[in-house]
């Protein structure tokens, strides 16, 4: 095993539980808390946006607003739903809830609706997933809250999670909004939406501004850092391949992996060859070989 790899996966997922414990931190901002870091967050992204559009051939259009609109409003009930789990319920709970059930409804939305056929490792992977859940739900633990309220808000965030992630795919792919405008726009635009709200309760945006300022600027910087890899099989009927290769020409650094006789859900079907990707990826950032655009396409 790759300690590089290994390394690089820790550092990620500790990112992640850190900026979800800067949220717990602040559990009762409630909406308030909400509308602080996404602000903060589309000021960082709106530069991006604006050099990512500029520097762009692609020609805006009505289906980018759609897109854009769409991906906000769900990004914003994503955070209200998990701001009020880390206000009524337990971290320990309402966090492997959603983070276990939004991928698991997202599978079963690709299976029941697009008939994707994830392997047997992939099926074995999702029914784990669903006793994980109920094992950390219903353990013997104590909880310092009731844990109905803790698994009812982890729940919904899930649900918010396979929303938002089946939309963003097909923002991306079927209506072909390039990905890095499309994240931009729509951190700009969830802050947008919230701000009426917020702006109401001047009194109660300074009180948590000054209480927590560092949570918000963790979440804000945290939450939409993410390294790139875009794997695509080519019997994907959610994204053909040619919208695959038009992401990963908008992505500086993309290396774009043809995945044969795989579906929408090849991190299931093929996982040995996400994986041996992965650690390549690993590889060759750690090398400095990221300069440039580059493309790489592999058969399986």
């Amino acid at each position: 095993m790759n300690p590089v790899a290994v390394s690089f996966v820790l550092v990620a997922a500790v990112g992640h539980a850190a900026w979800n414990f800067s949220a717990k931190r602040a559990g009762a901002g409630g909406a308030v808390f909400v509308w602080l870091y996404q602000s903060v967050s589309a000021v960082l992204c709106l530069p991006v946006a604006v050099v990512a559009w500029v520097v762009s051939d692609a020609t805006p259009n009505w289906r980018w607003l759609l897109g854009v609109v769409v991906s906000a409003v769900l990004h914003v009930a994503y955070g209200l739903a998990l701001q009020r789990g880390y206000g009524a319920g337990d971290m320990s709970v309402v966090y492997p809830v959603a983070r276990g059930s939004g991928p698991l409804l997202s599978v079963l939305a690709a299976v029941l609706l697009l008939h994707e056929h994830p392997g047997p490792l992939g099926l074995v992977g999702a029914v784990l997933v669903v006793v994980g859940v109920f094992v950390i739900g219903f353990g013997g633990g104590r909880h310092e809250r009731p844990i109905g309220r803790s698994l009812f808000y982890g729940s919904l965030t899930g649900l918010t999670i396979a929303g938002y992630t089946l939309w963003d795919a097909h923002s991306v792919n079927a209506l072909g909004i390039p990905p890095l405008i499309y994240f931009c726009a729509g951190a700009v635009l969830q802050g947008l939406i919230m701000s009426p709200y917020a702006l109401r309760r001047r009194e109660r945006v300074v009180e948590l501004w000054r209480a927590h300022r560092v949570d918000v600027l963790v979440i804000a910087v945290l939450s939409p850092f993410a390294y790139v890899l875009v794997l695509s099989g080519d019997k994907d009927r959610m994204t053909p391949f040619s919208h695959a290769e038009r992401i990963a020409t908008e992505l500086p650094d993309a290396k774009l992996v043809r995945v044969r006789g795989a579906g929408h859900m090849v991190i299931m079907e093929q996982p040995d060859l996400v994986n041996a990707n992965l650690l390549d990826l690993v590889r060759q950032c750690v090398r400095g070989r990221g300069a440039g655009r580059r493309w790489w396409r592999r058969r399986a």
